[in-house]
């Protein structure tokens, strides 16, 4: 039997705890190591490889599940580009710039908010001038006060 890395060298090396190693590794997006005869778990060097490319992908924003299916397409590949790589990162930017469209919308808002001093959502939401979007929501309410 080949020499190999630990659970908690690979672990380290890759910057996760053990948990996160083994429960990888109950996933399937980590191959069952080979053990040792003492019944430890010996894992090769790209073990480490493929827990910082997960590591990764979800800093990137893609899902367990989306990692799963790109590392099982490229076990499979045999030399040749993933396909479906270029769709899904174009897909998961897309996705990246909606989110980024939402948030833009919601700090323009609340900086809105801010600035014309609304203390309360329930008086903030009746007022004509309330800079927050759910005054349209509110509009049989309005009364003629002083905003916010």
């Amino acid at each position: 039997m080949s020499a190999g890395l630990r659970s908690g060298q690979v672990a380290e090396a890759a910057g996760v705890n053990i948990q996160t190693l083994r429960y990888y590794e109950r996933r399937g997006l980590l191959a069952e190591p080979e053990r040792s005869n003492g019944g430890h778990r010996l894992y090769g060097e790209d073990a480490v490889t493929v827990l910082r490319v997960i590591k990764a992908a979800q800093r990137l924003g893609f899902t367990l599940e989306e990692v799963a299916e790109l590392l099982e397409a490229g076990r499979h590949r045999h030399g040749r580009p993933v396909a479906g790589l270029q769709d899904r990162a174009a897909a998961k930017l897309a996705e990246v710039d909606a989110r980024i469209a939402d948030l833009t919308t919601i700090r323009t808002a609340l900086a809105a908010a801010v600035e014309a001093g609304c203390d309360d959502l329930t008086v903030c939401a009746s007022s004509a001038c309330c800079p927050i979007p759910f005054t349209g929501l509110a509009e049989e309410n309005r009364h003629a006060g002083p905003c916010c």
